[in-house]
């Protein structure tokens, strides 16, 4: 459940609660009755560790290095050269 955070517009003091998605924004501080507004507030949510796109899903071969030279400077592969054909006198 994410934790909402509202501020009292008459006496300024600021809260925490734990709600669900469905449940309806508190309306009225519990300390002095006046109206709340909800607060907009950084997020703890971090990704660390492996298995995140940065660290592990960034390159197709983690093991590759690249190459300085761009595809179309690559010499394709030789081809595998055949002996002459041999004539027969029959």
């Amino acid at each position: 459940m994410p934790i909402y955070e509202y501020q009292c517009s008459a006496c300024g003091q600021v809260i925490e609660e734990w709600q669900k998605f469905s449940d309806p924004p508190l309306t009225t501080c519990p300390s002095c009755g006046g109206s709340l507004t909800k607060l907009i507030s950084h997020s703890a949510f971090h990704l660390k560790g492996s298995g995140w796109y940065v660290t592990d899903y960034h390159r197709s071969n983690p093991g590759s290095a690249k190459s300085s030279e761009s595809p179309a400077e690559k010499s394709p592969p030789a081809a595998a050269e055949q002996p002459p054909a041999v004539k027969s006198d029959d």
